[in-house]
């Protein structure tokens, strides 16, 4: 790993006990590697959350402001996902 500048961080103690267990399991050389890791993982869904939001959601938003009959009322869409919960669970 190159080298970067040194963090002290205090981790409650589950997670300093994983941090542990994945060095000593060999997965990761060391403790910031895990940690860097981590930090990386954490970076990559923030980033896939705000591609969401811009490219899915927004415009979802203005294409129901612009065309709100298209829309479906509240009670529409907790049948709506009533159903497809079901069908899920049956499926499972």
């Amino acid at each position: 790993m190159p080298t970067g500048r040194q963090l002290v961080v205090n981790l409650p103690s589950n997670l300093a006990d994983l941090v542990q267990r994945k060095v000593a399991s060999g997965e990761y050389a060391d403790e910031s590697d895990v940690i860097s890791d981590s930090l990386g993982l954490l970076e990559e869904r923030e980033s896939g959350i705000e591609r969401w939001l811009r490219e899915e959601v927004v415009p979802s938003c203005l294409e129901m402001e612009a065309n709100p009959e298209r829309g479906i009322s509240p009670s529409e869409l907790r049948a709506s996902l009533e159903t497809a919960r079901s069908e899920r669970q049956k499926r499972a």
